[in-house]
């Protein structure tokens, strides 16, 4: 997992409740178990129409928001299915920030373990970050995890909270794996014990 620490770059608006991971990723694209490719069906259905054609009016579709690293979106953004699939897409697009007033807690988990950071804020502080979003190029933000910072475009800070365990792992790169692979020299000993104590758990 790529490490987050900080990261500048176009924020895109999408001021809409209940985001919903069937919105993020359709159904239709949940076959595969790889987590890299999603990213060209990301929000597909309000992307593309019924002939695969782009929609013009959707905000990942304006040019100043093609290469945009943050969502800026409204209340209980991820709700729906439990589908790990929906940060996959949101990551192999190029997102690695979502800030929303809320999340459902699933996908808020599922975010941490694929490298993107959900920032939990006041709904005035979502609005003024939206707002900032509007300018399309020139909604530049810079998210700081170290200090919790949120800098915009006109010199403007935003503190924001998150769990001490979840901002070290985000820093150092750390998924689940990552964690576990920490502990290679304690698994290796355990399993070396284990093999002379109890030889037959080996045949």
């Amino acid at each position: 997992m790529d490490k987050f620490t900080t990261i500048t770059g176009v924020a895109a608006p999408l001021p809409m409740i209940n985001v919903d991971t069937d919105m993020i990723i359709p159904k239709q694209f949940l076959k595969t178990i790889k987590r890299s490719g999603l990213g060209k069906n990301l929000f597909d259905e309000m992307r593309f129409d019924d002939q695969g054609n782009e929609i013009p009016d959707f905000v990942l579709n304006k040019p100043a928001y093609r290469k945009a690293k943050i969502i800026v979106s409204g209340d209980n953004f991820g709700c729906g299915s439990s589908r790990e699939h929906a940060p996959w897409s949101l990551l192999d697009f190029g997102i690695r920030c979502v800030i929303a007033p809320s999340f459902a807690d699933i996908f808020y988990n599922n975010c941490f373990k694929n490298g993107i950071l959900p920032i939990r804020l006041p709904q005035e502080d979502v609005d003024k970050l939206m707002d900032d979003a509007d300018r399309g190029e020139n909604a530049t933000l810079t998210i700081d995890l170290e200090k919790q910072e949120i800098h915009g475009p006109d010199g403007g800070c935003i503190k924001f909270d998150v769990e001490p365990f979840r901002k070290h792992c985000l820093l150092n790169g750390l998924d689940d794996i990552g964690l576990t692979l920490q502990k290679g020299d304690a698994i290796n000993d355990f399993e070396a014990k284990r093999a002379a104590g109890q030889p037959w758990l080996s045949l």
